[in-house]
């Protein structure tokens, strides 16, 4: 059976919503436990989303035994592990690349396929295999797989071209175990990778300058098993904000970090929002008039890539002609054209996108194509006159947990229904 999402939009959404554990944290933190060995990892606040659970899957084709319950995950790593992982597997996501690093570290060699995920640009792990290689890997590229070998990894210094966030954590992990010192420079900064290195400093790694741009490790002989929570979703927290700022609503996202949505608040502010932000709150109070803003996606602390696709959305409701330039993914414009259905007005030069505010979406038959494309059309479908139906749920439900639920306790019209599409869910 698959299914669809069915939209009654032009309701304004009213209410509170409490923002997920974040799903790029969590997923990075749980290949870490690849580093244990006969012990164990409790990680806290795991949001129920398919990529968590292709990972514990990984993680059990590895040989670790998971256990998840009530948002909580804990695994126990044996003393000996597999080192090759499925391509039936791998090819669900991209994430699936993160065990590379800790599994070269853990057990000397690794194989991955390479992995799959959205469709939002090449995305290559070219970063990530130059790293491990200046660790002392010897990388191969044999018939599809990434074939990685290390006798002993060593420390050394190695810069990134670009701030690659699975790069830079890859790096991380199988920098944790190198003799010596290894200093990653033009890191990335985002806080889910200083969740990443406070699990890691849990486990007995010795890691400084998360979050700066230059992060120093030295090498440790073994870890320990911990504790650790994972960070408040800011992804899916902005679109919720977004969700209350399209449907010209009052919307408070609780148990979030306020200062991770600091370049989204900057421009709701800019587009004429009005917002409160409390310790661990942030309220959108959406009225007319609101007008149009320009951005450009950049690596943390820059504005998200990942908010790209709703914030457009948001953007062809708004007074004025905006300007989004992207910045960090090619080819992350898939949503326009379905957007363009529901009668956005929106120009594609190249990696930028013009968009003429518009009074009135309207409701039609639209498919998401990834993951936060997805969000976009849920949003736009919000704010539309008449009925939307969203196909391809299967890439929502990969990052966010119980979203129609949520959507409908702020007051928004949405079913899920059974559907001739792909995208069940399957918990």
């Amino acid at each position: 059976m698959q299914y669809k999402m069915v939209i009654n939009g032009k309701r304004p959404l009213s209410g509170s919503v409490r923002a997920q554990g974040a799903k790029n944290a969590a997923l990075p933190v749980l290949a870490a436990s690849i580093l244990l060995k006969g012990e164990t990892l409790e990680i806290r606040r795991v949001p129920k989303l398919h990529d968590v659970f292709t990972m514990a899957d990984l993680l059990r084709h590895l040989g670790a035994e998971v256990k998840y319950q009530n948002n909580t995950v804990k695994i126990s790593v044996p003393d000996e592990l597999a080192w090759d992982t499925p391509k039936a597997l791998v090819r669900k996501m991209r994430a699936s690349s993160l065990v590379l690093g800790p599994l070269l570290a853990r057990t000397g060699r690794a194989v991955l396929p390479l992995p799959g995920g959205c469709a939002i640009g090449s995305r290559p792990i070219d970063l990530h295999l130059k790293g491990l290689a200046k660790l002392g890997a010897d990388i191969q590229l044999e018939h599809g797989a990434v074939q990685a070998r290390a006798k002993g990894l060593k420390g050394a210094k190695i810069y990134l071209d670009f701030p690659s966030v699975g790069a830079t954590e890859n790096i991380m992990m199988a920098a944790v175990f190198a003799k010596g010192e290894t200093i990653i420079e033009n890191a990335a900064r985002e806080p889910e990778i200083v969740n990443l290195s406070e699990a890691l400093k849990a486990m007995g790694c010795k890691i400084d300058g998360v979050g700066t741009g230059t992060i120093h490790l030295e090498g440790v002989d073994s870890l320990g098993g911990t504790a650790i929570d994972i960070i408040p979703d800011r992804i899916e927290a902005s679109t919720f904000l977004l969700a209350g700022a399209i449907t010209r609503g009052i919307v408070t996202v609780t148990g979030v970090i306020p200062e991770h949505l600091d370049a989204i608040i900057a421009k709701l502010e800019e587009a004429g929002i009005g917002l409160e932000i409390g310790e661990d709150t942030v309220t959108v109070k959406a009225e007319e008039p609101l007008k149009s803003v320009s951005l450009k996606t950049l690596p943390y602390p820059g504005f998200p890539t990942d908010v790209q696709p709703q914030f457009t959305a948001f953007m062809s409701t708004t007074k004025g002609t905006s300007v989004i330039q992207e910045s960090v993914f090619e080819s992350r414009f898939s949503h326009v054209s379905e957007l363009k259905k529901m009668g956005a007005q929106i120009e594609l030069q190249g990696n930028t996108a013009v968009v003429t505010g518009t009074d009135q979406l309207k409701g039609a038959e639209v498919r998401a194509t990834d993951l936060r494309a997805g969000a976009s059309l849920v949003l736009a479908g919000l704010a539309a006159e008449d009925e939307t139906v969203v196909y391809g749920l299967g890439h929502i439900w990969r990052g966010y947990e119980g979203f129609d639920e949520k959507i409908r306790n702020l007051g928004g019209k949405v079913q899920v229904q059974l559907s001739d599409e792909n995208g069940e869910p399957k918990w």
